[in-house]
This record gives C-alpha cells, sequence and structure tokens, in this order.
C-alpha cells in the first residue's frame, strides 16, 4: 500500500504539470527515477496511464480516469496531515488563501501579519486572483471575496464593512478637462479601467444616488488587470479613475486627487471569507479566521 501511494502521488504530478523535468523539479529526484516509477506502476495495474512523447506528457483516457479518483482523496490525506500539527501548543503548517488584490490589501494582510508574528510556524500563501477560482479543485483553504460573489455551497463569514467606491482625478485633470457633473458625462472623459478576468470584459462603474443607480460603460483611456496601477495612473493625471475609498482617501486629503461626483457614490457589498463545509473547523483555519473576527469588530 505504502509502495502505492508514492507511486500514485508521483503519477498525479506528473499529470498535473505536463513534464518529467517539471515533476521532477517539484519531487525533488531525477528524471529516470519518475519514468521507473510510473513504468512500475503500469505494470502492477497492467494499463498505459500517460502518453509520452518528445515534448510533452499526457495522462491517456485511463489514465485521467485514475487521477480524477485518486487526486481527491490524496489532496484531502495531505491537507488532514498539514492540519494535524496545528492540534499541538505550537501550531504549524501553511494556509492557502485566494483572494483579490484590494482584499488582500485592506482585509486579509492585518489578520494574516497578526497570525505569523503569534504562530511563527504557521506559513500563508496568498495568490491574488481577481477570478472567481475553484477552492477546492485549486486545493485552497479559504478565498476572500466580494459577498455576492461566494458560491451558495460555501461557508461564508462576512468580515469588512461594504465596500465605498467613488470616482477621482488630479485638479490638473479636472482643470483641463472639467468635472463630470452626472455619471454619463464620463464617456466623454479619458478613463482608467479594469478588464475582468472571469469574462474579459471592461469593468462597468455603478454609481447610486438616493434610490437611483446608474452604470456606466466608461471610454478607457488606459486599462489594467488590477488596482494598484489604477492608483499609480490616476495620480500622474491621465485620468479619471473609480476605486475604493480606502485606497484613494489619503490623496484626497494631501490634495493630491479630487472627487468627482460626489452625490454618486456607490457600496459594494462587504468581504467575505468563504470556505468548504468540511474543512469549518480545520485548526490553521480558525486561528486567521479568529483574527480576522478581532479586525473587523475593532473596525
Amino acid at each position: 500500500m505504502k509502495e502505492n501511494l508514492n507511486d500514485l502521488h508521483t503519477f498525479i504530478v506528473v499529470a498535473q504539470e505536463r513534464s518529467f523535468t517539471r515533476a521532477a523539479a517539484k519531487l525533488s529526484t531525477s528524471q529516470s527515477a519518475i519514468s521507473q516509477t510510473l513504468r512500475n506502476l503500469e505494470d502492477r495495474i497492467g494499463i498505459k496511464l500517460l502518453s509520452r512523447t518528445t515534448r510533452s506528457v499526457a495522462p491517456t483516457e485511463a489514465g485521467e480516469y485514475l487521477l480524477s479518483l485518486v487526486q481527491p482523496a490524496i489532496a484531502e490525506i495531505e491537507h488532514g496531515m498539514n492540519q494535524l500539527s496545528a492540534l499541538k501548543n505550537d501550531p504549524a503548517g501553511t494556509l492557502r488563501i485566494s483572494a483579490d488584490e484590494y482584499g488582500i490589501q485592506t482585509v486579509l494582510w492585518p489578520a494574516v501579519e497578526k497570525v505569523i508574528q503569534k504562530f511563527p510556524k504557521i506559513s500563508v500563501e496568498i495568490t491574488s486572483d481577481y477570478g472567481l477560482v475553484d477552492i477546492v479543485d485549486g486545493r485552497f483553504d479559504a478565498g476572500l471575496r466580494r459577498g455576492g460573489l461566494v458560491s451558495k455551497d460555501m461557508i461564508a463569514l462576512q468580515i469588512s464593512d461594504p465596500i465605498q467606491m467613488l470616482t477621482v482625478a488630479t485638479k490638473e485633470y479636472l482643470q483641463r478637462y472639467g468635472h463630470p457633473k452626472q455619471p454619463k458625462d464620463l464617456v466623454e472623459h479619458q478613463c482608467i479601467n479594469l478588464r475582468l478576468p472571469t469574462h474579459g470584459e471592461l469593468y462597468r462603474w455603478q454609481f447610486t444616488k438616493g434610490n437611483k443607480t446608474q452604470s456606466v460603460n466608461v471610454n478607457a483611456k488606459i486599462v489594467f488587470t488590477t488596482l494598484s496601477p489604477v492608483l499609480q495612473a490616476v495620480r500622474s493625471g491621465v485620468g479619471i479613475a473609480y476605486l475604493p475609498i480606502d485606497m484613494v482617501q489619503p490623496y484626497i486629503e494631501s490634495g493630491e486627487l479630487e472627487e468627482t461626483l460626489k452625490d454618486w457614490r456607490h457600496c459594494y457589498e462587504p468581504y467575505h471569507l468563504y470556505y468548504p463545509h468540511r474543512r469549518e473547523q480545520a485548526p490553521l483555519l480558525n486561528i486567521l479566521i479568529n483574527a480576522l473576527k478581532e479586525n473587523f469588530n475593532k473596525a
């Protein structure tokens, strides 16, 4: 059984990497050792699992079927073994979190900083991604997204206030091109926008005044896929940007940026930490949850 598990783990890594070279590096072994391991596995099973060419490696139909059977089970075993160490008085292990850039900066990092300072043996791996990744398939312990973007089959915990959005530009830009009076006026301005990774479209800016909400497709002078360069670009004076208030408040207070359309701010749903039901009691995740709750309650 031990031999089978080791060989299956090697097969999974090769199937994921589609390369003996990358698999060997990941497993800290040689390509020849991996090749021999997989030949032995195929001989024992009696069926070909991988198609090999001089340039690539890919699972056969039987290999794909085996991968679908064993990959989730081995992932659960690895996750369980990693979490066992967290039951000791000195918690240790790695937490893997998927979050978007703004959520990392404003919500996740302040809690992670507390965790790693208090528990030196805990490591945290954070993947920045605006796409709606499957955290189970990606083997993440949890994800961080705005409430409306969380899958309904997940446990979701609110850990921030609603996210207030506003439009800003430099005073020099506004002196040159004028202030928009209504959201629809933005189509006449040079704007800095995001392209959404989920479906490749440009971000539609939302505005709310009283009970009225408007959505505007702005003319994008420059397009990015993350928020930090949007802030950098708007500070350089090339156009108007639509950003969370936390990112721009210091620059508004210093006079570097000026808010436009002050009566048309819009609020998005607050951030939620979400995770599968089966990992609700994972010790390392509970440590992070407690830190996030503590920060949210103090806000």
